[in-house]
């Protein structure tokens, strides 16, 4: 894990906050800090780092610095230091404060992963503001004795964790998207010799985020009965126990049936229930048990296209055929319709992949 600081100049309480944390974390992540923006960006270039930690809020050239981290893949973590407390609002003058709040500084707030308050008053006024509710409260030693050096950077490295493991298939290899979809195969067909593509993995699979984002999306059953059936070695992770921060409208995947309701006998109907609720909201769950359902020897595939046809699915069914055989594998032999490959697939693609981004 690498953390960068950036903090505002001639602030020595922040200085010095920031200097106990890079003591204290210092053996275990790379961490570096600077209060030159210029210089922002010549670290950024050279460290790449996961995270950059944002100290103060009422500078520009911060929040423009911030924002070049950002787009070259950094994660923001702001604390603010008090400067949103109410008071601080009200010494700005008017037109100071409509300036920064409206053009940049809550945009700032809204978009940070993290907000570390120093106190639960803080964490109040902040959670009042409403631009962001992702809000985590750490005192601060250099004011306060109610906690150690020790357990402040503690706390801090558990943010920072919580963090790196939010949203984690933004931050995964290929090479271990394309084995998790190969395992979900496995998991789905139940059969090793289903399986015909080389089971790449080894000692630079990513299996912690794998793992983690199978825990998110609820197929945490399908992966590990897959890892089972490919025989593979994997570290023992429990997922159920990982924090990670989500997106204000995230909601727990569940299956299928517990929204469209039990199989009742008629394999077409149950499809074209599957393939709406789909349309409605992709999820790689109901993906999971569409690949699953298309697998049974009582699909007529004749039948499913004239329904998909008469229920003006046909098209978004093709593109999920696409979709499918990327995330499960499906053979062309299980697709009752032949896959489509465009802009509409893309879309799916994206707001598959786009879930979990903050």
């Amino acid at each position: 894990m690498k953390v960068l600081h950036l903090y505002p100049k001639s602030d020595n309480m922040i200085v010095k906050h920031i200097n106990i944390l890079l003591e204290g974390m210092r053996h275990s992540i790379d961490v570096r800090a600077t209060d030159s923006p210029s210089d922002f960006k010549t670290i950024c270039r050279q460290m790449e780092p996961d995270i950059v930690h944002c100290h103060g809020c009422w500078q520009y050239a911060i929040v423009n610095a911030v924002n070049y981290a950002r787009k070259n893949g950094a994660r923001i973590i702001l604390s603010p230091h008090g400067q949103l407390e109410p008071w601080i609002l009200e010494e700005k003058s008017l037109q100071e404060k409509l300036h920064k709040t409206l053009l940049w500084q809550k945009s700032s707030v809204e978009r940070a992963y993290a907000v570390i308050a120093f106190g639960n008053m803080e964490q109040k006024h902040l959670r009042l503001l409403k631009w962001n509710q992702r809000i985590e409260v750490i005192h601060n030693c250099v004011i306060t004795n109610s906690l150690t050096p020790q357990e402040m950077c503690s706390q801090t490295f558990a943010v920072y964790q919580k963090v790196m493991d939010s949203n984690v298939l933004e931050q995964m290899d290929e090479t271990t998207q394309q084995l998790l979809a190969v395992i979900l195969k496995a998991g789905i067909t139940g059969d090793r010799r289903w399986v015909q593509e080389p089971v790449v993995c080894g000692q630079e699979t990513d299996w912690r985020r794998l793992l983690i984002y199978a825990e998110h999306h609820h197929i945490r059953n399908y992966v590990d009965y897959g890892i089972s059936i490919l025989g593979l070695e994997t570290p023992n992770i429990d997922t159920s126990k990982i924090t990670a921060y989500f997106p204000d409208n995230w909601q727990q995947p569940v299956p299928l049936k517990e929204i469209i309701g039990d199989y009742k006998g008629d394999e077409t109907d149950y499809l074209v229930r599957m393939i709406r609720q789909i349309e409605k909201q992709p999820l790689l769950l109901h993906l999971v048990e569409l690949a699953r359902e298309l697998r049974r020897d009582t699909v007529d595939d004749d039948l499913l296209q004239q329904a998909l046809e008469e229920k003006k699915l046909l098209k978004y069914a093709s593109r999920l055929m696409q979709i499918l055989q990327e995330q499960t594998r499906l053979e062309e032999g299980y697709m009752p319709l032949p896959s489509t490959n465009d802009r509409g697939t893309q879309q799916i693609r994206k707001l598959i992949t786009n879930q979990m981004t903050i």
